[in-house]
């Protein structure tokens, strides 16, 4: 529901954070978690823009860069700053994404930008398993009521429901059997 008050738009949607119990230590899935989602190249990114590469450039770079259609554009380790209140949880949250996927959505409508990369959690639980947490995409880029938009969307929970698959974690539901 899109609510407007003079040029203020109120688009009330419904998110669902789903976590993964992952059942593997923390530090163990947090390596693969990385490994699987490795950092963007900044240095070939940065020659490409100083180039201004054609698409067809980038996308092959993009692919090269994200062996499982992801990589991180930003990680904050929460554990060292809260660790100075003294809390003892250990907790990675991340920007990952996929700017070629991403400009599927920003030609349309670039406000999509305030989900994509998509913000994703690796934290540990009681017992030190990790844990992954992420809002499911579908739900956020649906709010943008464009079909083109919502499809990506759909594309995204499917490429987030191979990744936990890769990682051998469990896959939500909610991920394969999002229309």
């Amino acid at each position: 529901m899109t609510i407007q008050q003079d040029r203020v738009f109120d688009v009330v949607y419904e998110a669902h954070r789903l976590t993964v119990d992952t059942g593997v230590p923390f530090d163990e899935f947090r390596q693969r978690y990385e490994e699987a989602v490795p950092a963007l190249d900044r240095v070939v990114f940065d020659r490409l823009i100083q180039e201004s590469a054609d698409w067809a450039t980038v996308l092959g770079a993009a692919d090269r860069n994200a062996p499982h259609g992801f990589v991180i554009f930003w990680s904050l380790d929460n554990s060292e700053i809260m660790g100075l209140s003294g809390d003892t949880w250990r907790s990675v949250q991340y920007l990952m994404g996929n700017h070629t996927i991403a400009q599927r959505m920003f030609h349309h409508d670039p406000a999509v930008m305030e989900y994509a990369p998509l913000r994703t959690t690796v934290y540990e639980d009681q017992a030190g398993a990790a844990r992954f947490a992420i809002d499911q995409p579908s739900r956020q880029f649906a709010a943008f009521g464009n079909p083109a938009i919502t499809e990506v969307g759909i594309e995204l929970d499917r490429k987030v429901a191979a990744l936990l698959d890769f990682l051998g974690a469990p896959v939500p539901a909610q991920l394969v059997e999002s229309e």
